[in-house]
């Protein structure tokens, strides 16, 4: 069925179409460029009798950009998250790349994924989607695609999406191009739900960062370190739901960390 919603935003939008294209190249010329995280991009968190081993696969955010090491970025912060919650051992991985969309890392990223079982997989996704203003319905199919080809690469695990990011919020986006890339956000936040019903254990973020400007970094397009804490902790929340769900019959061994030992 059409995104009613999403038909009726591109309608309005299309006669700003000149002024839209104005602006975002004049943000693209004046954003400073970042770097991702330096260091190592896998990691330990906490102690404890159990191991969790968390995947997380996706776009800048994953790559750390506005932080300056992977453990002060989204992976190591739902990690840390993770550790303290559940009172396990936490080994993470980070696999990120600017500018990645959903098709990106499926050809580009899954494949340099160790071939090693994992427990749970985190995917951040869609800001690039939305910026080259890729349909719900393509967006829903790329990141199908890649659930299955993830999978693939680590075995069937519980999936977890990461909340689509408050682009419509973001501080250097001038309006009305931040209203029309926050709709557009929004629709292929939609579609995520969508596809979380047609698979098994995958599991969409919900929670919202608060609008804070000292969530962002510099570039005030990336999160800060005190962003990627805050949204690793709403995350892990979600992460710990998805685990603690009963698999299907079929999945004999379950959420494997829960009794292995170090």
């Amino acid at each position: 069925m059409p995104d009613i919603r999403y038909l009726a935003a591109s309608a309005v939008a299309a006669p700003l179409l000149p002024l839209l294209v104005l602006q975002g190249r004049r943000v693209r010329r004046t954003t400073p460029r970042l770097p991702g995280a330096a260091g190592p991009s896998h990691g330990r968190s906490g102690d404890g009798t159990n191991l969790l081993r968390l995947l997380v696969v996706g776009e800048s955010t994953v790559a750390g950009v506005g932080a300056a090491r992977h453990d002060v970025a989204l992976t190591g912060q739902i990690a840390l998250a993770l550790s303290e919650s559940l009172d396990c051992a936490v080994e993470w991985r980070a696999v990120g790349a600017n500018g990645a969309t959903a098709a990106c890392t499926r050809e580009v990223l899954v494949p340099v994924v160790p071939a090693e079982a994992v427990d749970v997989v985190v995917i951040a996704l869609g800001v690039n989607d939305v910026l080259r203003l890729h349909s719900p319905t393509k967006w829903r199919r790329d990141l199908g695609r890649l659930v299955d080809s993830i999978r693939e690469r680590v075995g069937s695990v519980p999936v977890v999406v990461a909340a689509m990011p408050p682009i419509g919020r973001f501080p250097v986006l001038p309006e009305p191009l931040r209203s029309v890339l926050g709709a557009r956000a929004a629709a292929l936040e939609r579609a995520t739900h969508v596809l979380a019903r047609e698979f098994d254990r995958v599991m969409v973020c919900t929670g919202a960062l608060e609008n804070d400007e000292r969530h962002y970094c510099e570039d005030r397009f990336h999160p800060s370190e005190l962003g990627y804490r805050d949204w690793g902790r709403l995350t892990a929340t979600d992460v710990a739901l998805a685990l603690k769900r009963k698999p299907p019959a079929t999945d004999a061994e379950g959420p494997r960390f829960l009794s292995r030992e170090r």
